[in-house]
């Protein structure tokens, strides 16, 4: 059956004039961005497929704790790319003090964007409606694409923006199937729920040590638990902190050819001459995307396989309260971190699951939590991409980090994706201000097609 309208109705189109539907799928930061862009332009009318019933908080924001904050400053996330300062702006004028410099909790974040969304729908009337539902297929038809949802409604749509966040995380290897099944490995801790039944009294494993592993540390210590919390991976590496207050930037000449060592050498170099390693950082950051395809495919390779991790403790960084904290609980011996090869995850006779790591003996957990972050496609696809995929109307992107697309995300004609899914033709393709200009830059290609 076709969709009816959730919110508004949508006009019909004046006499002489067509106005197209494009149609957004995902309610999260990326959605919620995207279906701000292009209300802006009044000739475009939009429909957003998302469950979510306040979009722009997604798993991100919609699911953080308090002590949740962001790892970015306020005034890096604004959701207006021509206003940096919005954010502490709406802030301020709901008598929050806030600074540009200022890490946010994730969940005020999360209520910026449901306002933002909020407003701009409310200002779009008829021209807006909102599908509470999944999206489980996307069809292509002789003009456009047809998208089912979960309750067998469809929109007809010119247009179609994928907007669906991460890939899930793969299950570690040394996972066996009977430890998948049980109550005590939890796949996805950002599930509704799913650190409700992590035991108190018996050590808990946390496979992964970046950001994911800090936040889930950070909640399963909240209430004052002094049973370990420990964190393995590879190298044991864990995010850097960020400084209180940003140093000032810099500009480094970097290279630009197509080798990864000449590149590595440059930043190395800038670093031993006194320059400061997060403004080189940050630097770098910005030049992310073009260094990235710059890069031969062998060279990708080699980054991903040896500089990837270290890449990523000293580009995602912690908030400097949640470095302190985290600082106090390994201080405390609540929170371990070791480097490992996991060799065997099985349950336990007495409960919780038996954990084998390569050259030390074995460990009785009450849990394990999956930490390790999104995995490569198309093994880890959603049902709606998987299928995507299976169609042809997707295609694995360099290195299954992401989906294939032009520069302007551009799927197939009609067909954009928007956000984590980026990633591979992308190298920053996860963050707020990333997740920004792709949208600036896709709703700008839709333009020029009017």
């Amino acid at each position: 059956m076709t969709s009816t309208v959730v919110r508004g109705r949508i006009s019909e189109s004046r006499p002489g004039t067509r106005s197209e539907m494009v149609a957004i799928v995902g309610g999260g930061a990326a959605g919620a961005l995207a279906t701000r862009a292009v209300l802006t332009n009044t000739t475009w009318r939009t429909a957003l497929v998302a469950p979510d019933s306040r979009p722009g908080t997604g798993v991100a924001y919609g699911a953080a704790e308090p002590w949740h904050v962001l790892n970015s400053r306020a005034g890096a996330m604004s959701a207006d790319p021509a206003d940096p300062l919005h954010l502490v702006r709406w802030l301020r004028e709901r008598g929050e003090p806030a600074e540009p410099t200022d890490f946010l909790p994730r969940a005020r974040f999360g209520d910026y964007l449901a306002d933002q969304f909020a407003e701009v729908t409310k200002n779009a009337g008829d021209r807006f409606r909102h599908h509470f539902a999944t999206a489980t297929s996307v069809r292509r038809r002789d003009t456009g694409y047809l998208v089912t949802d979960d309750t067998g409604c469809q929109v007809h749509a010119d247009h179609v923006i994928l907007a669906v966040g991460n890939p899930s995380a793969r299950r570690p290897a040394a996972v066996s199937d009977e430890a998948a099944r049980s109550v005590e490995y939890v796949a996805d801790p950002w599930a509704f729920g799913a650190l409700d039944a992590v035991p108190a009294d018996l050590p808990v494993l946390l496979v992964g040590t970046g950001l994911t592993a800090v936040d889930v540390a950070l909640t399963l210590t909240a209430n004052g638990r002094t049973t370990p919390v420990e964190a393995i991976s590879r190298r044991g590496l864990l995010p850097r902190a960020h400084p209180e207050l940003p140093p000032p930037a810099t500009d480094v000449d970097l290279p630009a050819g197509a080798g990864l060592r000449p590149l590595m050498r440059r930043v190395r170099q800038e670093i031993a001459a006194g320059a400061d390693w997060v403004a080189v950082m940050d630097f770098v950051r910005t030049r992310a995307d073009d260094l990235w395809l710059r890069l031969d495919h062998a060279s990708q390779e080699r980054f991903l396989r040896h500089c990837h991790r270290f890449w990523e403790v000293h580009r995602h960084r912690m908030a400097p309260p949640v470095a302190a904290r985290i600082g106090d609980l390994l201080d405390l011996g609540t929170f371990r971190v070791r480097s490992g090869r996991l060799t065997a995850i099985v349950p336990h006779p007495d409960g919780g699951l038996t954990v084998s790591v390569e050259g030390s003996p074995d460990r009785r957990f009450g849990a394990v939590v999956n930490c390790t972050g999104p995995g490569s496609l198309p093994d880890t696809a959603s049902g709606l991409v998987a299928d995507m995929l299976r169609d042809g109307l997707l295609r694995t992107g360099p290195h299954g980090l992401g989906v294939e697309t032009d520069a302007d995300g551009r799927a197939q004609p009609g067909l954009w994706v928007v956000g984590p899914l980026r990633k591979g033709g992308l190298w920053e393709a996860t963050a707020v201000p990333e997740i920004r200009g792709q949208v600036e830059r896709l709703t700008a290609s839709l333009q020029q097609m009017r």
